[in-house]
């Protein structure tokens, strides 16, 4: 299993157009036969620092789903929407793996 840990700089001003992209992209990522665990909004702290996290099985299911995301209407909506409304300053992307318990 991989990870994908998301870390945004966001537009604070834009926070509501960021809820919209980040709706869209729990639906989509799960489409996509991965698992997502939810967008992480700002609250107390940073103000304009927002998470997300989401897996998949491998990073070949991962890459999969990178290539098919760029072919997809919908992921292109969501790209756009990100785009025109500038809610996205800036991104960090991580790569994860759960520590297994052998015991």
């Amino acid at each position: 299993m991989i990870t994908i840990h998301l870390k945004y700089e966001i537009d604070v001003d834009k926070l509501a157009d960021f809820e919209e992209y980040g709706r869209r992209w729990v639906r989509l990522v799960n489409r996509f036969g991965g698992t997502h665990h939810g967008y992480f909004l700002p609250s107390e702290g940073d103000s304009d620092i927002a998470y997300a996290l989401f897996s998949f099985p491998g990073f070949a299911a991962y890459e999969q789903y990178r290539t098919d995301s760029m072919s997809d209407p919908e992921c292109q909506e969501a790209f756009e929407l990100a785009r025109t409304t500038r809610c996205i300053k800036r991104y960090e992307r991580r790569f994860l793996r759960p520590l297994e318990d052998t015991a």
